[in-house]
């Protein structure tokens, strides 16, 4: 097995991520997240928020609408070039992207080895109606990408907020996209979300910002890694980038079953966004400096990624097999701000009433002020183990010499190492090494 096919089997075992309507066969290209992932993905968003919005001053944050006014994906070119190149056996009929055929074999389908169809363009929009009388429905799309509803209301923040450029608008929003060749688990789905950062410029000052968000934003993935030598930069080819764009970068990470694959893009998108909105709804878009009452179209650099696909990366990081007296452990060493569970609170014996009810005052007085779980289930070595594969970073042994002398047994999930802690020291002690 794969070490991919290995984490999709510890998601579905422990309850981060499970497939889409499972009991019906599955659906291509949707997941859900389960009790242990959906608090993983709030938690890697809310540090995504803390980073991008809530710690700088000219940054803020907006949350749209998934569906909108259908003119957005004219004018964003959408409607007539978001299509993937596809090729039809003609044989079996299956349809195959160009861009990832093997080279050389661009005529040969990779299933039943017959030839390949002329490639045709499909357009990956998702469609949809808005309405309720038929035949006066109007269609519409789900959003093709998150970012749109950014350079919407542009203006609406820029006369809403004290903004002034350079200024920031971030948001974290679904996206769907009708892939013909959902794969890898989260990398390429049909549904899933973005974390997009439109940053507006004075386009004499393009190169400088453009620059201090790729260093901004490398940076911060980096600081999530373990394997810090699995990402790197990605500068696209002159043949790849689009006639607006002076240059793009993709930060990658390197994974062991399809080699180097995008995080995030950084783009020069200039003034092209707010150009095509102005020119397709008829209002001005420009911005007047208060200063100096120069009035000019704002140019963009833009950092947008993928949620999913980002935590998906991050697990594969985390996934590591020991080998400990023998036997073989799974843990997940995942950043402590991102894990479901800051510490699991556990009674030695969950039969002895007397340690049960020591457990319970313990967790009632952490929860308050971290994520706790309570795992009286087992034995104590299970249930280091379930902490360990779910990538809890601490947890907390009550035993008899707790009754005694009011000291708490906390193990480190990275090193295993146990130390004996008054209970009066607990919190300060987990404030300490979780850094927060």
């Amino acid at each position: 097995m794969t070490k991919l096919q290995d984490l999709v089997s510890l998601c579905k075992r422990r309850g981060i991520i499970f497939q889409n309507s499972e009991i019906y066969g599955g659906i291509a290209g949707f997941f859900d997240y389960g009790p242990i992932g959906a608090p993983m993905k709030m938690n890697l968003k809310k540090v995504w928020w803390n980073e991008i919005v809530k710690n700088r001053k000219n940054v803020v944050g907006i949350d749209g609408t998934i569906i909108t006014h259908p003119k957005v994906w004219e004018a964003s070119g959408h409607v007539k070039g978001f299509a993937d190149l596809l090729s039809e056996c003609k044989s079996c009929h299956k349809r195959f992207r160009v861009d990832q055929l093997k080279k050389g074999k661009e005529k040969e389908c990779p299933d039943c080895g017959k030839e390949l169809g002329k490639p045709r363009k499909f357009n990956i929009l998702f469609h949809t109606e808005v309405g309720v009388i038929e035949g006066e429905k109007t269609e519409t799309y789900l959003r093709g990408e998150a970012c749109q509803t950014i350079y919407l209301n542009y203006k609406n923040v820029l006369d809403s907020t004290r903004q002034k450029i350079p200024f920031g608008i971030a948001q974290i929003g679904k996206a769907f996209r009708n892939e013909v060749t959902p794969k890898n688990f989260l990398y390429r789905s049909r549904e899933f979300e973005q974390w997009d950062l439109q940053f507006f410029v004075h386009p004499d000052n393009m190169e400088s910002w453009y620059e201090f968000w790729k260093k901004e934003r490398f940076n911060w993935y980096k600081s999530l890694l373990n394997n810090k030598e699995n990402i790197r930069f990605r500068e696209h080819d002159k043949d790849e980038l689009v006639f607006y764009a002076k240059k793009a970068f993709d930060i990658e990470y390197k994974t062991d079953f399809a080699g180097w694959l995008e995080m995030e893009g950084i783009h020069w998108r200039a003034d092209y966004d707010l150009i095509q909105h102005s020119k397709f709804s008829g209002k001005k878009l420009n911005y007047k400096d208060p200063q100096t009452g120069e009035e000019y179209i704002p140019w963009i650099v833009e950092t947008s990624g993928g949620v999913d696909r980002t935590f998906m990366f991050l697990l594969l990081d985390a996934y590591t097999e020991e080998e400990v007296e023998g036997k073989k452990r799974t843990v997940l060493k995942i950043d402590p701000r991102l894990a479901a569970y800051q510490a699991a609170v556990m009674p030695l014996a969950a039969n002895k009433p007397d340690l049960v009810k020591y457990a319970n005052r313990v967790f009632k007085d952490l929860a308050s002020k971290f994520s706790v779980d309570w795992d009286d289930s087992s034995n104590i070595g299970k249930k280091y183990r379930r902490q360990d594969e779910i990538g809890t970073p601490f947890c907390i042994t009550i035993d008899f010499d707790t009754l005694k002398d009011d000291t708490v047994t906390v193990r480190e999930r990275d090193s295993m190492k146990q130390k004996r802690v008054p209970v009066k020291n607990l919190e300060n002690t987990l404030v300490k090494k979780l850094n927060i």
